[in-house]
């Protein structure tokens, strides 16, 4: 039977619908799949049945993982790439249709179909409204038919239709989220108590004590935290450079190629301004527009070509050495060099996260250097910014702990912030925590009572004061850590020293306001509705967690626990 979309689609627009998430190459998949890998998998690879779908087949990949990216766009606008979050969707949607199945949930009337789609952020506007013209627009787009053909109306309709089914189950599952009348009343008491508060800050850079170094307590001190001065493992290599700008004068291209290039890439290449003519006014002209910056156009096409060039020839030097069997720096090593006229470059040994500067500091290559050993003298071709490069393996320096005379001026200097920090926060802090009380008992007023205390202790002190704000809206300028504190401290009480980006405050409490915890108050039924929203999702997650690893164990192999 023609659904209401199916008709609605063909009845203003004759076309082919077909939209999917562009590239999706579901990784997952290939990680699960039988070892001899893909190809003509089909005729090695295991059934692995996963809630009526085949995980070994490409075709039930493609339903799966493209109607879960399709869902995605539909419901949020925006397009989903590969993810475990993305794959995670997808298994959860597949498990909740067979549910659905289950429980005879089939497709709902048209009228509910409607009304459904208007919950669709493709389809919303900024102000999170159903917006006519965007549902017109999806609907007449032909760009999503040229990025999956596979897909149809029909398919379309298929995917929305199942997501109503899912999302009934969903909120059978997930149920109404049950929430104790004590959590709503901590959680309202958290966000919306009202503070008043006095905060004094005294500035840790610009405490200065005076430090005494015995060389023993130091040595000890390097002996119980001789972790944090482990010097880790290093690789030490040379590297032949096959630059992609001496390749430049080979990469031949053509005009059609030049052409192509800057088809594939306008966003690269913006039209130089006119200033003779507004922009608001100038009329797109692809061929003008192209002829106005072909110059810049051939040249990166140009490099473009060389950085594949390049990458070739790396690639057959790689090649040569394994041929000939070069596992080290030998005769005939630089004999294959001097016969290709290369030149052989030095590394000063790098850890795996600080890899070499002059080779870009990729990550990716650094990985690929620690693969390198006696039995893996060379590495194969690895990109870089400016070509590409064959690593050479020279040794692996092991991750080892220094001497402490290596490393002495390091430890000493850790000691000596050791001993201030400590200073400043059970010494300093507690004087003035002390003071402070005292002077607020006595009657006098925070400022007043700061500055008496910073006056003892020989400190600066900058007092500020907020409030009344929740912790919904703290105010902008006050630290993370002193409204972190506040659930602690009682009206009139003031904080110990809390220590945080270099500052220690001291909070003081003149005022706190409980809101209205009345089970009937709008606050209390606002915090309700949201807690149970969240325990709901909380549920479902949990539950379709459960039933999608009793479904993956049903296929695992008989030695998988």
């Amino acid at each position: 039977m023609i659904s209401w979309i199916q008709r609605n689609f063909q009845q203003h627009f004759r076309v082919i619908f077909a939209i999917v998430l562009a590239g999706i190459i579901i990784s997952f998949v290939a990680t699960i799949g039988a070892s001899p890998g893909i190809g003509r998998g089909d005729h090695t690879v295991l059934a692995q049945p996963f809630f009526g779908y085949n995980l070994g087949s490409p075709d039930d990949q493609h339903r799966l993982f493209g109607d879960a990216g399709l869902s995605i766009f539909l419901r949020f606008g925006v397009p989903a790439g590969v993810s475990p979050q993305m794959e995670g969707y997808a298994f959860q949607r597949a498990a909740m249709l067979s549910l659905a199945d289950k429980l005879h949930i089939g497709v709902p009337p048209d009228a509910v179909l409607a009304d459904y789609i208007k919950t669709f952020g493709a389809f919303a506007d900024s102000n999170g409204q159903f917006d006519p013209k965007l549902y017109a627009s999806f609907r007449d787009n032909q760009t999503w038919s040229k990025i999956d053909p596979r897909f149809t109306i029909a398919d379309v309709s298929r995917v929305i239709s199942d997501d109503w089914r899912a999302n009934q189950v969903g909120k059978l599952i997930a149920g109404p989220g049950y929430v104790p009348a004590g959590d709503i009343k901590t959680q309202l008491s958290r966000d919306d108590t009202q503070w008043t508060l006095g905060v004094a800050t005294a500035d840790y850079a610009g405490y200065a004590p005076s430090l005494a170094t015995n060389p023993k307590d130091v040595e000890n001190f390097f002996e119980e935290n001789s972790t944090r001065y482990l010097i880790p493992a290093r690789v030490s290599a040379s590297y032949v450079a096959f630059p992609a700008a001496d390749f430049v004068s080979q990469a031949s291209i053509t005009e059609a190629e030049v052409r192509a290039y800057y088809d594939a890439n306008p966003a690269r290449f913006p039209k130089p301004a006119d200033a003779k003519k507004p922009a608001a006014l100038a009329q797109p002209n692809a061929d003008a527009d192209f002829a106005a910056v072909r110059p810049q156009v051939e040249a990166a096409a140009r490099l473009d070509r060389a950085q594949h060039l390049a990458a070739q020839a790396a690639s057959d030097f790689a090649v040569s050495l394994y041929n000939q069997k070069i596992g080290g720096f030998t005769p005939d090593l630089d004999a294959l060099l001097s016969t290709h006229h290369l030149t052989l470059k030095s590394l000063a040994p790098f850890t795996a996260d600080a890899p070499p500067a002059e080779l870009g500091s990729s990550p990716e290559l650094a990985d690929e250097a620690f693969k390198l050993g006696p039995d893996h003298f060379f590495s194969d071709a690895l990109t870089t910014p400016t070509g590409s490069v064959v690593l050479l393996w020279k040794e692996t320096i092991a991750a080892h702990k220094p001497l402490f005379a290596e490393v002495q001026a390091q430890v000493t200097s850790d000691y000596k912030e050791n001993q201030k920090r400590s200073l400043f926060i059970n010494q300093l802090g507690k004087n003035i925590q002390s003071s402070l009380a005292a002077h607020l008992k006595a009657g006098d007023t925070f400022d007043k009572a700061a500055l008496a205390a910073a006056a003892a202790a020989g400190v600066k002190l900058e007092v500020k004061n907020f409030g009344p704000f929740s912790q919904r809206q703290p105010p902008r300028d006050i630290d993370s850590a002193v409204t972190g504190n506040l659930d602690r401290l009682a009206p009139g009480q003031v904080s110990d020293l809390i220590f945080s980006q270099n500052k220690g405050y001291f909070v003081y409490v003149t005022a706190k306001k409980l809101p209205d915890l009345t089970a009937g108050s709008p606050q209390f039924v606002s915090t309700h509705a949201q807690l149970a929203s969240t325990f709901a999702r909380d549920t479902l997650s949990s539950s379709l967690g459960e039933m999608i690893a009793k479904e993956q164990k049903k296929s695992a192999p008989a030695d998988t626990p």
